[in-house]
């Protein structure tokens, strides 16, 4: 096998599930100041935690606030609920971590402008997490993998 046939790349992240790779890096924001009013500003709504402090949200949470948008929803409503489902999708299918259940707010602002989204480098992102996670891995005290698997499985069985 050719060493360019070794490892997922970048380019079979482009292929196989249709993400940018070279556009501006997916960077957020570790810390955030006010969790609660970015995620009213970006969400129009944010868990009642009595925490104020928070630096995630919980899937469930999501799932209960956005499962069901009424019939007479707003274009602002729908551009709720499609961030909260992006948010969704980047840390369930894409970035998954398998320590937890929930996504880090650092992706939220990336999402304020929906129109603006395909500027970053989503397909970078994911192939680093993919990395680290296969890293972590391979420490014998690790009982389970996070990353983009199907991607993973897309690329052994092609």
């Amino acid at each position: 096998m050719p060493c360019r046939d070794c490892t997922v790349t970048l380019k079979n992240v482009a292929l196989q599930l249709g993400l940018p790779i070279d556009r501006s890096p997916v960077m957020g924001v570790r810390a955030i100041a006010e969790p609660a009013a970015l995620c009213y500003s970006l969400l129009r709504a944010s868990p009642g935690d009595d925490k104020s402090n928070f630096s995630g949200l919980k899937f469930t949470w999501l799932k209960v606030n956005f499962e069901c948008l009424s019939i007479n929803a707003t274009e602002e409503e729908l551009m709720y609920a499609a961030r909260a489902y992006v948010m969704h999708i980047i840390r369930g299918v894409l970035m998954p971590d398998a320590n937890n259940n929930k996504v880090h707010l650092q992706y939220l602002p990336l999402l304020a402008d929906l129109s603006n989204v395909c500027s970053y480098s989503w397909g970078s992102a994911v192939l680093a997490v993919l990395y680290h996670e296969l890293c972590r891995t391979t420490k014998p005290d690790a009982v389970d993998i996070g990353g983009c698997l199907i991607l993973l499985q897309s690329w052994a069985l092609y």
